[in-house]
């Protein structure tokens, strides 16, 4: 099994950092990286071992037949990783296409 990344999704996260520190939801710009980092590596290190839903319509703009899963982070955020499963050569694919939380998405789900 292998966790792949869309560059828009990479770059997001990139962009997600700078955003966390600039609005201070971390104090320090290494806490914000960290906090990105973890996320990157639980969806990596999780994401085909967890429940996992079909994708509401309005997220087909992201890519078909796709997918979703749940990340908690804190009491109040969930992060939600869209993806899409293939294989090839035997073996199985998850393409994350898009990445949000519930303060942005939740009325979409």
């Amino acid at each position: 099994m292998k966790v792949l990344f869309l560059p828009e999704v990479r770059q997001y996260f990139q962009e997600l950092e700078d955003i966390l520190f600039e609005k201070e939801y971390f104090g320090f710009e290494e806490s914000a990286v960290q906090y990105v980092r973890e996320l990157i590596w639980d969806i990596e290190d999780t994401l085909p071992m967890r429940t996992s839903k079909i994708a509401p319509p309005y997220f087909g703009r992201y890519g078909k037949n796709m997918y979703y899963a749940m990340f908690r982070k804190s009491k109040t955020t969930q992060w939600y990783a869209f993806f899409t499963k293939y294989q090839e050569k035997g073996e199985m694919i998850y393409l994350v296409r898009y990445i949000s939380n519930n303060h942005v998405i939740a009325r979409y789900l």
